[in-house]
């Protein structure tokens, strides 16, 4: 009844004529559906436009990227990439000799441990073996002193300097990054690691290394304080794979995958289970589906009144 009154009300105040005063019209809303056929013509070629402008300047942002000064890595076809594809465990040994003989004189690896070695690349005789060729920091004993005992499986990877400021004086400044989680953060992950151990070249017309720095397009600014560490045949690995500079990086950029992603089999492993798991009910699912609930669902109740 309200409605009414005040639609009713509503129209006769439109509809009155003051003097020097015209009462507008009902309001419109302009859609499409009251354009003309030229607007939306007009109206669509702008949204392509518009929606091809931003998907040029996406890819090209994502392809160049002038404003930074490093190269971007190439996919190369790890043994690992495939959806169910494991990692290489001989290549991660290699690796953890690598980073032994190589690495470990400049990177940290402070959250890897020696029990997490075994099962992966090493027996747990040749982990202890491992562990205890370090000498370890512990106490204070019953006399109040530090001493120095052989490293055990709970200890972690040593760190090659006391504390940060040892280091960067030990490198001219520069902070060796620790390389535990070194794949994860660095985009490009193992490709970056690779490229970046084998792209050490001299620098090109116009651009000029300080000393103490090293040309590596790879790095962020091109110069790098580390200098190139992996050379042919500069280590042998024991399984007497030939120590080449591009094996040396692979199989230390395996070692490093691993070592921020050790779950990574586990993982595809859980993925493959499930699959087959969720294959098995989804068969199980259409068949009641279909033979049992689709009986159910198409039945029809007609009623009969009594004669």
């Amino acid at each position: 009844m309200a409605g009414a009154a005040s639609r009713a009300v509503r129209a006769g105040i439109l509809k009155a004529s003051v003097p020097g005063f015209i009462a507008p019209g009902r309001a419109k809303f302009s859609t499409l559906r009251d354009a003309t056929t030229a607007r939306k013509a007009v109206a669509a070629a702008l949204g392509v436009i518009g929606a091809g402008g931003a998907s040029l300047a996406y890819a090209l942002n994502q392809s160049v990227k002038a404003s930074e000064l490093e190269l971007h890595t190439t996919n190369f076809p790890w043994s690992h990439d495939g959806i169910f594809s494991s990692l290489d465990h001989a290549s991660i040994r290699r690796g953890y000799e690598v980073y032994k003989n190589v690495c470990a004189a400049c990177h940290s690896m402070k959250y890897i441990a020696f029990r997490n070695l075994i099962g992966v690349s090493h027996t747990e005789a040749e982990a202890k073996e491992e562990a205890q060729a370090i000498q370890v920091l512990d106490g204070p004993n019953e006399e109040g002193q530090m001493f120095e005992r052989p490293g055990k499986l709970s200890d972690y990877f040593p760190n090659p300097y006391a504390n940060d400021e040892a280091a960067r004086a030990a490198n001219n400044g520069a902070l060796p990054p620790d390389l535990s989680y070194i794949t994860s953060a660095r985009h490009g992950g193992e490709n970056y690691i690779f490229s970046l151990l084998t792209g050490y070249c001299d620098p090109p017309a116009g651009v000029t290394v300080r000393e103490g720095l090293y040309y590596n397009p790879y790095f962020v600014g091109g110069a790098i304080g580390m200098a190139q560490a992996l050379y042919n045949e500069v280590m042998e690995y024991s399984d007497g794979t030939p120590a080449t500079a591009s094996q040396m990086a692979k199989d230390v950029a395996v070692f490093l995958k691993w070592a921020a992603e050790p779950e990574h089999d586990d993982r595809k492993r859980m993925a493959l289970k499930s699959l087959m798991m969720f294959s098995l009910l989804f068969a199980i699912t259409y068949y009641i589906k279909r033979h049992k609930w689709s009986v159910l669902k198409s039945r029809k109740f007609a009623y009969k009144p009594p004669q």
